[in-house]
């Protein structure tokens, strides 16, 4: 897999989590411990790809 097209699926990750995370918000029935664990999936990609770009991640 070239770096680009695997930047293009994390990207592609991303935003499906995003969504997720969205929709979890939404729901009062979400546990709160699912929220978390889609936020830290989430930034572990986001910081996956600022490594792969070679930009360090600030916080």
């Amino acid at each position: 897999m070239s770096l680009a097209s695997h930047l293009d699926e994390l990207q592609r990750k991303h935003g499906d989590i995003e969504r997720e995370l969205i929709d979890a918000m939404n729901h009062p029935s979400v546990d709160d411990l699912e929220i978390v664990n889609l936020k830290r999936r989430k930034l572990a990609i986001k910081d996956e790809i600022e490594k792969l770009k070679g930009s360090p991640t600030t916080h």
